[in-house]
């Protein structure tokens, strides 16, 4: 019992390694291709291996290392106060949760690329992209007269695309504030529209 459970502590500490270096090599680094999974293992004093055998290949990596930045926001998507929160209206919960994703991904540009052009399978199938849809299309459909919240959840969030963020900061050089309220005025005029006249969702 006494060396399963160190065995245990040590998976633990070797996973809070890993995640450590992964996440310094990822700030560190201008292009995402630049980190590779035999970078990060010697960063974080193990083997390739025990790499391996913690998250699978490099997408698993990613994926762990995107939730355990994202936590904070979870939690206040979760449990916390309004706008972020389950008790905000949804007029201002909508913005608020784009503008936290927004934010996240610009501070997070390196590591938000690397996950959402990662593999051969759609961004639009990972199960963080599943996670915000299902959660944005929830409040869209509170909100009266909006007849479509899966489309609008869908289009909204195109808005923060990793690859159009990285586009926006770093071709277009848009200053963060600016970014950010011009995402605002975008879903305030979403959010403010119905469906063109004598359009329907069916048609």
């Amino acid at each position: 019992m006494p060396e399963r459970l160190s065995s245990r502590k040590d998976a633990v500490r070797n996973r809070e390694a890993v995640l450590a270096a992964a996440d310094a090599l990822f700030t560190r680094r201008e292009s995402p291709e630049d980190v590779t999974m035999a970078d990060v293992a010697a960063a974080a004093g193990v083997g390739k291996g025990t790499l391996f055998r913690a998250f699978g290949d490099r997408a698993g990596l990613l994926r762990a290392l995107y939730e355990a930045r994202l936590e904070p926001i979870r939690q206040a998507v979760e449990s916390g106060p309004p706008p972020l929160g389950p008790a905000a209206p949804p007029h201002d919960r909508v913005p608020a949760l784009l503008d936290a994703v927004l934010c996240f991904k610009l501070d997070n540009r390196c590591l938000a690329l690397a996950l959402e052009e990662g593999g051969s399978s759609s961004p639009y199938r990972a199960e963080h992209y599943g996670r915000w849809h299902s959660l944005l299309r929830a409040v869209l459909e509170q909100i009266p007269g909006l007849t479509d919240g899966d489309f609008t959840a869908h289009a909204l969030l195109a808005a923060t695309r990793a690859d159009l963020v990285e586009y926006l900061a770093g071709e277009e050089r848009i200053p963060r504030e600016g970014m950010r309220a011009q995402l605002a005025d975008f879903v305030a005029r979403v959010l403010a529209s119905g469906p063109p006249q004598g359009l329907t969702a069916e048609e």
